[in-house]
């Protein structure tokens, strides 16, 4: 069974039912720590920073950690292991595992055992509409609203700790997730390394790493999913209604552009038309390293925004479905227009005019604001302060 697919009807039926009695006989192991970044699809965000802030001090000797992940290929340092998510394995350490670290929601099926902590992350300081707050569903796999906002509220309630970016998060988060327990507003994590690496020696080794031009300016084009173009459950479109031909005839003499999609964003582009112009990466490059190496962010809603503006760089956004998104789709939590640090344009001839013409001035007061209402726990620390509170719940020299 070790190797068996989970999803497959009677062998699904099977494991669950032996990982229910795994959860009733196994002891809790408080120092086997379980990790996972954005559903195990990648090695990346808040547990990852959280894990590689435990290697550096050593920590991942004390502790025995496992990151959860779909590709085993996946190279992580320190002593961390691999276990093949839904697999065997997985459900094994759920039931043993002490300490759970994730960024987002686990299934349903998986159990909280009395005696194990759970420290949600979050994946970002939240612009649309969220969980409890949402008036409707589009998302793949959900049908019914009021079913979607019971799951998600009984799998917030197996939160121990949450991370919030900064005060706005946090109430948020309470009313959203109907979340009561500790809330560590304390910064993102994955944030850390843009206070730590963001100098011209450790920005150009990167451009380097990620095969970048080192005389071109660089754009990062980072737009959110839409939550009803998608193509199978957790699996959403690239449809950005962009015309690269256009920027690449217009820019390419000194710029390049990345395009990173969002980590429920899967589909097969071909990028081969835009050859030396645009960059793609998989998803195992962390973004943070992206917002490092890149000198302008284009965005939509997504929550990019917020982690970018801490290196006070130009923002533009390009928001061709706005009415739609703020209307039908989601719906926001402040009004983009009026707080967004940077030019907000919903055509491609006032996007192109924006990236020419864009001047730092004329949004300086804009950024000062949105920096102090979102960016004030960021501090570089964060994974420290988590790392923190783990040592306290679980000592290591025990």
């Amino acid at each position: 069974m070790k190797g068996t697919v989970f999803g497959m009807g009677f062998l699904k039926q099977m494991v669950l039912a032996c990982y229910k009695i795994l959860t009733k006989i196994l002891p809790i192991n408080k120092k086997i720590i379980l990790f996972e970044s954005n559903l195990g699809r990648n090695y990346t965000g808040n547990p990852k920073a959280i894990y590689e802030e435990m290697v550096a001090r050593g920590l991942d000797k004390k502790y025995r950690c496992y990151f959860i992940l779909e590709d085993m290929q996946t190279k992580i340092p320190g002593s961390a292991k691999k276990i093949k998510r839904n697999r065997f394995r997985y459900f094994y350490y759920f039931a043993k595992a002490g300490v759970w670290i994730s960024d987002s929601r686990f299934p349903m099926y998986i159990i909280k055992r009395k005696g194990c902590t759970y420290i949600q992350t979050w994946h970002g300081t939240p612009l649309k509409k969220l969980a409890l707050d949402l008036e409707a569903v589009f998302m793949a796999g959900e049908k019914d609203i009021s079913d979607y906002k019971r799951n998600f509220y009984n799998n917030a309630q197996t939160w121990d700790y949450l991370i919030s970016q900064n005060s706005y998060s946090t109430e948020i988060f309470r009313r959203a997730f109907g979340f009561t327990k500790e809330i560590l507003e304390i910064g993102y994590p994955r944030n850390d390394i843009l206070f730590h690496k963001n100098n011209k020696e450790d920005i150009e080794k990167i451009k380097k790493e990620l095969g970048l031009p080192l005389d071109k300016k660089i754009i990062l084009y980072a737009p959110t999913w839409r939550d009803n173009e998608f193509h199978g459950n957790g699996r959403y479109k690239f449809n950005p209604r962009i015309d690269f031909s256009l920027l690449m005839k217009q820019l390419k003499d000194d710029t390049v552009m990345i395009v990173k999609y969002h980590y429920l964003v899967m589909d097969q582009i071909d990028w081969s038309p835009y050859q030396g112009f645009i960059y793609t990466y998989d998803m195992s490059y962390d973004i943070s390293l992206l917002y490092l190496v890149s000198d302008m962010l284009i965005t939509d809603y997504s929550s990019v925004m917020f982690d970018y503006s801490i290196l006070k760089r130009p923002i533009l956004f390009y928001c061709y479905d706005l009415n739609e998104y703020k209307n039908t789709l989601r719906g926001f939590y402040f009004d983009l227009i009026n707080e967004a640090p940077g030019p907000v344009v919903e055509t491609m001839p006032t996007l192109l005019e924006a990236i020419k013409e864009y001047d730092f001035n004329l949004y300086n007061e804009k950024y000062k604001a949105f920096s102090k209402k979102y960016n004030h726990a960021d501090d570089g620390n964060a994974s420290g302060k988590v790392i923190e509170l783990l040592t306290k719940i679980v000592p290591y020299h025990n």
